[in-house]
């Protein structure tokens, strides 16, 4: 695939009005690119050069092929997590393909399998699946955790409660995920590589929650520790936010999996495809220095 197709290429970008999916449109319009940004709210879609919107949700099949007609490459951001998610992406894929969608590349998660402990990564694996069957040209980026939403991890009391264990992750920036998603959407030599491809995306380091907690207060001067629970007491202490039941399984399962060892990867995607090493804990505080504010010194 050469650099002329690429020049006459409409790239899809779903979620552009997301943490991960603005990112990305906002670097493809940095290229000069063309690109269709697929919102749910037409009037909250950015304005670039180059770029168009149309509005759709995934739950619309026929809306959704309308909103893909004429794109070549297709991002599609996960929806939010629901309990009927796995038919929101079955949709949405469906819609794109029968618009004629060459390619899809899907955000997937870090050990998207059937039987995941993660709860939520199940629905990545069938995902998936469902875009294998189709025969559409596809690649499946799987980011660990996002350490951008780490922060939120740490209450105001400065600790981090669940049954991770001496589990290890390496946590990853959406920036970082931003820059692997647009290489390989727009870069020739990484596409033509990253067909029917999986890449694990994440930071260049894995640790313990415990050593994670422990990093972020000695960066910060903050008080923050880590307190084990099991897996009832996981459950029982989110819900008294009143949560459904699905989503506080899903919340507590995120940390059981890194007990399992299901998180403990450091791939080397971010510097192999973007030419720059991937954010440590250290950069993204330095970055965003007000990350932990909310926990007292």
């Amino acid at each position: 695939m050469g650099d002329e197709h690429m020049t006459n290429h409409t790239i899809g970008v779903t979620g552009a009005t997301g943490a991960l999916g603005g990112r990305v449109a906002a670097r493809i319009a940095r290229l000069g690119l063309a690109q269709r940004l697929i919102v749910r709210d037409i009037n909250r879609a950015p304005e670039y050069p180059e770029s168009s919107a149309a509005m759709a949700v995934y739950e619309d099949t026929d809306a959704f092929e309308r909103a893909c007609r004429g794109v070549d490459t297709l991002f599609l951001v996960s929806a939010t997590e629901s309990e009927d998610r796995l038919q929101t992406h079955l949709s949405a894929v469906d819609g794109a393909v029968r618009a004629g969608v060459s390619r899809i590349v899907y955000l997937s998660f870090l050990g998207a399998g059937p039987a995941s402990t993660f709860t939520f990564a199940r629905t990545h694996f069938f995902t998936e699946a469902h875009i294998r069957s189709t025969g559409v040209a596809h690649t499946f980026l799987r980011p660990s955790l996002y350490l951008d939403l780490l922060p939120h991890w740490v209450d105001d009391e400065g600790v981090v409660r669940g049954p991770a264990g001496d589990g290890r992750i390496a946590w990853v920036s959406r920036d970082d995920v931003a820059d692997v998603a647009t290489a390989v959407l727009t870069d020739p030599v990484v596409v033509a590589a990253s067909e029917e491809t999986t890449y694990d995306v994440t930071g260049p380091e894995a640790l313990s929650v415990g050593a994670t907690v422990a990093k972020l207060g000695r960066l910060t001067g903050r008080s923050i520790q880590y307190v084990p629970e099991t897996w009832e007491e996981a459950l029982e202490s989110r819900r008294r936010t009143g949560a459904a039941e699905w989503e506080i399984e899903g919340w507590a399962s995120s940390y059981s999996a890194i007990a399992a060892g299901e998180m403990d990867v450091v791939a080397t995607t971010v510097p192999d495809l973007t030419g720059h090493p991937a954010q440590s804990i250290e950069g993204f505080l330095r970055r965003h220095p007000s990350a932990l504010s909310h926990v007292a010194v």
